[in-house]
């Protein structure tokens, strides 16, 4: 078999790249060619296929205007990306075009190109972007189901990104235009990895069209630690929608009688740095690094405040063998068996997560045996091996 994986960051830049480069190494190790298609970056990892990638173009957020309407359109269909595509198709005859992250940089336009040449796709749902514009379901900075009937002109109307009417004018605007061209029509499988994803997304497409295939974690080299610093960790971005704020104000009404370590950089920092004392900031931390804190850890906390869909920090602390205390939101409950592998709480409930922690940070016995069991449960339900089955299966059912 061969496969053609599209990513727009052909780096480690997040989740959808380790699920990607997870997928990948699985992939040539057993026996499948695999074909790149990204965009062009200097930190890119070595690919031979990489003369084939995009351009580099940034639309990142607080950037301001886009500096043109050529810019503005180039997010909602890339008359380069379907070039070089087309091309690296037409070279490489792939069976099947795998797409992970395209939006914008390579856009939902290199679907047609596939479909065009008789390559089916298959797409995996990182985010909500197929029945929410700004991707999240956040609207300012709350949980929305507003758009998953098709109404996208709701994010106009409510001014979801930032905001802003001409950047939602914008979203709004891409959204219709890929509905229009039925670029997500012609995707043959969805790849949900969460049930709570595939719910979400069966708003709009048929649920014979989603496969449920979990995220897979690397339990090799995420050992299971017996270690104990006596502290709390968080690690991950600190945006408000990752409500890290809710752990940092838990600390705080528990008068700082456990010590929480905050792993991770983003644009609360400043401000969580300066208003809550208690808590130890050690900034973004490398692989190995954040390994070692994990192990070190005596839980882990995910205190999202959004639908998260199957989150890679809730699997790597499991596969660490660590209690993890996370919120009811999206995914999580499917990965925390609430009150064996650790607990559930309420988004932003910061009474509830203290009196959570520290009945756990007192009993030493429970979250070691939450930690063993949730390292046994990533085993058996997690584990790329089992992630690379599924996926292979998925493969060959819409390539018959």
């Amino acid at each position: 078999m061969k496969v053609l994986l599209a990513n727009k960051f052909f780096f480690p830049n997040g989740g959808s790249e380790t699920v990607l480069f997870q997928e990948r190494s699985h992939l040539v190790a057993s026996g499948v060619e695999v074909v790149d298609f990204s965009m062009q970056d200097v930190r890119n990892l070595p690919s031979s296929y990489s003369p084939h990638f995009v351009s580099n173009r940034q639309y990142r957020a607080g950037q301001g205007k886009l500096r043109s309407v050529g810019a503005a359109v180039s997010m909602v269909h890339s008359p380069e990306a379907v070039r070089r595509i087309g091309k690296l198709l037409d070279e490489t005859k792939p069976d099947l075009m795998h797409c992970h992250n395209i939006y914008h940089q390579l856009t939902p336009s290199i679907i047609r190109a596939a479909k065009l040449r008789g390559v089916p796709v298959v797409l995996t749902l990182h985010d909500y972007k197929v029945v929410c514009p700004v991707h999240s379901r956040l609207r300012h900075g709350a949980p929305c189901s507003q758009c998953l009937e098709g109404n996208f002109f709701r994010v106009a109307a409510n001014r979801c990104e930032q905001g802003s009417l001409a950047k939602s004018m914008l979203l709004y605007a891409e959204a219709a235009v890929q509905r229009a061209l039925r670029s997500y029509e012609q995707v043959d499988r969805f790849i949900a990895p969460s049930l709570f994803m595939l719910q979400a997304v069966s708003h709009r497409f048929a649920k014979e069209r989603i496969s449920l295939l979990y995220n897979g974690i690397d339990t090799m080299h995420s050992r299971p630690s017996a270690r104990d610093g006596n502290y709390v960790l968080y690690f991950g971005r600190l945006s408000s929608e990752k409500g890290a704020e809710t752990l940092l104000q838990a600390q705080e009404l528990a008068r700082g009688t456990w010590a929480l370590v905050i792993a991770g950089t983003g644009p609360l920092e400043r401000m969580l740095r300066s208003r809550y004392p208690y808590a130890t900031f050690v900034g973004h931390l490398s692989s190995e690094s954040l390994k070692e804190t994990i192990a070190n850890a005596s839980l882990v906390v995910v205190p999202s405040r959004w639908y998260e869909n199957c989150s890679m920090s809730v699997l790597e602390a499991m596969a660490h063998g660590k209690a993890v205390v996370g919120t009811t939101m999206g995914g999580i409950p499917e990965l925390v068996a609430d009150g064996k592998t650790g607990c559930l709480f309420n988004a932003g409930r910061a009474d509830q997560l203290a009196e959570i922690v520290g009945r756990l940070m007192n009993d030493d016995v429970l979250r070691a045996s939450m930690g063993t069991a949730g390292r046994d449960r990533v085993q058996k339900n997690f584990s790329l091996d089992a992630h690379h089955v599924g996926l292979l299966e998925i493969y060959r059912s819409v390539c018959q």
